[in-house]
């Protein structure tokens, strides 16, 4: 590489900073110490400032040295992410961090990436699955999947999905406590709610075309929609969930639909959300565009 160009500079700079001495930087960057220490002082003196305080048992950065680190930093990063991204365009590759939902994520987020990386095999998939939401902007995934409306900020979303809502218990569970054929039976029943912030604290129902909330009662709360689903299965109670988290449930009659004719049909979007513009690396692309294609399938 050329040291002599600022961005050389720059590499030398924040490379003695993390290895903590010029001798350490030196090997490093296969230099010898003199010509580190020649690239520090021509630094310092196109910007007429100390950067570095040397002496014989510590190296210390003056303040100026701090702010330059951390300009240089950031520089190098933006220009490793720029070059990342042209270099990719012919063949994408390298590490795609992706976020999901648990329940969502395993059933439908996970049995698409094999079929990715067999058409992107360059591509290292890096999967992480929960219900916090991840920082996208502070570098902790590169793709997100989230449900609902988003909030105004400076990511790019593109839609893949959309799912309804449905209320369910198990068939043993009704057997005992009785089916409720109206909404507001379920308030002599045990209902299985969510416990996260975003959750409507109420179930909304609809009746000769009015909308409506009831809030019901129940003795388990969880964050989870396929914990809820379980639970619901081993007959504790009703909840009211994603369908895509009941689907194979319904199919084998584990558990049952209730007040079909009361379900206001509230589509819930789901998004693939990620950091756009000229420098998003290929394989974000790909991968948006992938997720898009298979569930419009």
């Amino acid at each position: 590489m050329d040291f002599n160009g600022r961005s050389g500079e720059m590499l030398v700079f924040v490379t003695v900073a993390e290895q903590g001495s010029l001798s350490a930087a030196a090997r490093a960057l296969g230099l010898t110490p003199s010509a580190v220490s020649r690239i520090i002082a021509r630094t310092e003196q196109r910007l007429g400032t100390r950067l570095l305080l040397r002496t014989t048992r510590a190296l210390t950065f003056t303040a100026e040295g701090e702010a330059y680190l951390r300009g240089a930093r950031r520089i190098l990063a933006d220009l490793a992410e720029v070059e990342e991204a042209i270099a990719d365009q012919g063949v994408p590759r390298g590490r795609l961090r992706v976020s999901a939902a648990l329940g969502h994520g395993r059933m439908t987020i996970v049995p698409l990436v094999a079929a990715f990386i067999a058409r992107y095999p360059n591509i290292t998939v890096d999967l992480s699955l929960g219900d916090e939401v991840v920082d996208i902007l502070g570098g902790q995934a590169d793709v997100a999947v989230r449900f609902g409306h988003l909030p105004d900020s400076p990511l790019t979303a593109r839609r893949i999905g959309e799912t309804g809502q449905v209320v369910v218990a198990s068939p043993a569970y009704l057997e005992r406590h009785g089916t409720p054929q109206q909404p507001e039976d379920l308030l002599q029943h045990n209902c299985l709610r969510f416990n996260f912030r975003r959750a409507e604290p109420n179930w909304p129902f609809i009746r000769e075309g009015q909308g409506f909330s009831l809030k019901v009662c129940g003795n388990i709360e969880c964050s989870s929609g396929e914990a809820l689903a379980q639970l619901a299965r081993e007959g504790a109670g009703i909840t009211r969930i994603g369908e895509f988290s009941v689907t194979e449930d319904l199919q084998r009659g584990d558990l049952v639909p209730l007040l079909q004719a009361f379900n206001p049909d509230d589509r819930e979007p789901i998004h693939a959300v990620f950091v756009g513009g000229t420098a998003m690396p290929a394989r974000v692309r790909v991968f948006v565009d992938f997720l898009v294609e298979q569930h419009s399938m």
